[in-house]
């Protein structure tokens, strides 16, 4: 199934995002070097409920180029602040895996009255390790220079963004991912998907500050995440004191790899809000 993208004007740039369903607002926040259609098995069951917002990254699917004023975590937040006034989204819920997670978590941090709830997957908003830092600086820069994704680097990322029995359960997901790699557009990479990594590998240290979150939240990460590791994810949850939730078979693109799970996970989350409010 494919959904139309509506091209919404924010700091100079378009922001592609798909905008379905009638109900409380829900934001599906997607990672780093994914698109929109990786939330479309939440998408499809969702939108019978909810207004299901897909907001795609900067250099992503159908979005312009990074505005050149977006240099932090927090300057994204602020940017897609901008984006739910234009959709007209007083309040959502929003759901974000990995650099969604981040954005998410800054914007709940920055504008807590406009989130009703928060689902924190496969991401952390503590700085990146120094020698993590140091690995994917190094591939950004060599992506740079190719103004592309060269194969060695293709070869040492994909196996960060899927378990280990990916191929078995599903060897499309990593082979669309790959493919994706290898097509994308050389001008877009070097005005969007690399400044956007260096964004996210750079980003501050805001762990300490989850503590003032006080809208329901919960942390979960794939059980097989090789970028962001079930111990960040608890460290998270032990800052906020919310739940956290291992994700059994997953990789780091949990919304794909195991999305009868994650669909659950939302589901029952969106659920306890509603009945919350009632």
């Amino acid at each position: 199934m494919s959904y139309d993208r509506k091209l919404i004007d924010v700091g100079g740039s378009a922001i592609s995002t798909i905008d379905v369903g009638y109900g409380p607002a829900v934001v599906l926040a997607s990672g780093f070097l994914c698109d929109g259609y990786s939330w479309l098995p939440q998408i499809e069951l969702l939108a019978t409920q909810y207004r299901v917002i897909v907001p795609e990254l900067w250099g992503h699917g159908l979005s312009g180029p990074l505005p050149t004023d977006v240099g932090s975590m927090r300057d994204v937040a602020r940017q897609y602040l901008e984006l739910f006034d234009a959709l007209e989204i007083d309040q959502c819920t929003i759901a974000g895996v990995s650099m969604g997670g981040m954005w998410g978590a800054e914007l709940a941090l920055m504008a807590p009255e406009r989130v009703s709830g928060l689902v924190l997957m496969d991401t952390s908003l503590a700085a990146e390790p120094a020698a993590t830092h140091a690995a994917y600086m190094g591939l950004l820069d060599a992506v740079e220079q190719h103004r592309g994704f060269p194969e060695p680097v293709i070869a040492a990322a994909a196996p960060l963004f899927f378990s280990s029995a990916a191929d078995d359960r599903d060897p499309a997901l990593k082979a669309e991912f790959v493919a994706r790699l290898r097509s994308w557009n050389p001008r877009r990479v070097v005005d969007s998907v690399v400044p956007l990594g260096r964004l996210i590998f750079d980003r501050r240290d805001a762990l300490a500050e989850l503590s003032a979150l006080t809208m329901p939240v919960i942390v979960a990460t794939g059980a097989e995440d090789q970028a962001r590791s079930i111990a960040e994810g608890r460290a998270m949850a032990a800052r906020i004191d919310c739940s956290f939730v291992e994700i059994p078979g997953s990789g780091h693109t949990p919304s794909l790899e195991a999305p009868e799970f994650v669909n659950s996970l939302l589901t029952e989350f969106l659920a306890l809000q509603l009945s919350d409010q009632r």
